[in-house]
């Protein structure tokens, strides 16, 4: 069954680096989109970063062409604006006015072509802050995510790169109804997606938890939490989240666990009234879990409507059964190995995106690249000559 490609036919040119920028890009790839991706000479840094950088080339840059260009010389700048003078879509996540000082601005490039849909992702949308240089932990760290991930005191960013991904999620948005109105009025426009902003919309429910009850939420390690049994667990080997969020989930809890003696307690049936008493609920339950083993606690969670997880790792994900069946796609890395990523987490029609894909060396598109803009042969070679351009 083939894969979906609802943006089949849709061109996208791309100026980026690092996360947020590159995960636009992936998605509207993944999406049936033709991506061409810019790259300076010698391509990204990104594809060089060591440690926890390591995999956001080969996670976030699947599925596109690549093109070296010198964007300092004249012939490099002037092949970019022929590319984006026949895109569709152009997605940039450089410093403020970068691409301007060059000549690349939506401005400029919407008077050749107005069908032009500009995405940049930026730290801050326009206002006080909008010059600053941001990354995904000082959004965290702004705006109050890495205050309610860690416990009190102890700010912690979250364990991904959220905000860049997320805010690349709300660049696609963007793209994808400007996309629609452009069916509408034939033309295109500028959309901004930004870190700090994506960050306080996911904390945007702990701003109405206060402007609700009046009460700061506190840190999510601290949290009184809205339900008594709505925590991780010590088994015998490994632990297990546990959730119990109805009265008729407390039911079954206990007749599964044998608790008779929690259910016979009327004052108990509420559950306000177990979370007030949770101080005396959870130490006969943590007892309990802590004699068995997690499959044995697993195996009587299993099939039955309460909410449970094992504690799952980033390198156990290759062998999850859930992902087996179209949740992981092959990605041949740019070192020649094979390994699988994950596809973009939809269905549509019945189908999921994602097929084998090969990562491209910097560059290894290039003449392609200038093929298809009309280029000949002989104008390629000249561009390769004088280094305005570089191929793999």
């Amino acid at each position: 069954m083939s894969a979906p490609q609802p943006l089949a036919g849709i061109k996208v040119v791309e100026f980026t680096h690092m996360v947020m920028g590159p995960a636009v890009g992936h998605i509207l790839a993944g999406l049936g989109a033709d991506v061409v991706r810019i790259e300076p000479i010698g391509g990204d840094q990104t594809r060089r970063l060591l440690g926890s950088g390591a995999g956001y080339f080969p996670m976030y840059n699947r599925g596109k062409q690549s093109i070296c260009l010198n964007l300092k010389s004249a012939e490099g700048l002037a092949v970019a604006r022929d590319l984006a003078a026949n895109a569709d879509v152009l997605v940039e996540n450089f410093r403020p006015g970068a691409l301007d000082r060059l000549g690349l601005s939506y401005e400029a490039l919407s008077e050749t072509n107005p069908r032009l849909i500009y995405c940049s992702e930026k730290g801050f949308l326009p206002g006080p802050y909008e010059n600053r240089t941001a990354l995904d932990e000082v959004a965290q760290m702004m705006g109050g995510l890495a205050y309610m991930t860690g416990p009190p005191g102890r700010p912690l960013r979250a364990g991904s790169s959220v905000i860049d991904v997320t805010g690349g999620m709300f660049g696609v948005i963007g793209i994808l109804a400007a996309l629609e109105e452009r069916h509408r009025t034939g033309r295109g426009q500028k959309i901004v997606a930004s870190l700090f902003e994506t960050t306080v919309y996911l904390v945007g429910q702990h701003m109405a938890q206060f402007a609700v009850t009046g009460k700061a939420a506190s840190p999510m390690p601290a949290r009184i939490s809205a339900w008594a049994i709505y925590d991780v667990f010590e088994t015998l080997d490994e632990p297990v989240f546990i959730g119990v969020v109805t009265d008729s989930l407390w039911e079954k809890f206990c007749a599964l666990f044998s608790l008779d003696d929690l259910w016979a307690d009327e004052t108990l049936r509420a559950n306000n009234q177990r979370v007030l008493a949770r101080d005396r609920i959870l130490p006969q339950i943590r007892a309990l879990i802590g004699t068995m083993t997690r499959a044995d606690v697993i195996a009587k969670l299993e099939g039955t409507g309460l909410p449970f997880a094992p504690i799952g790792r980033p390198e156990d994900m290759f062998d999850d059964p859930q992902l087996a069946d179209g949740g992981l796609e092959p990605v041949t890395l740019d070192t020649g190995e094979h390994t699988q990523l994950p596809t973009i987490p939809l269905q549509m029609d019945g189908k999921r995106p994602g097929a084998p894909v090969t990562l491209p060396k910097a560059g290894a598109d290039s003449r392609a690249v200038l093929e298809s803009l009309g280029y000949t042969s002989d104008k390629i070679d000249e561009l390769l000559m004088k280094g305005a351009v570089s191929a793999a």
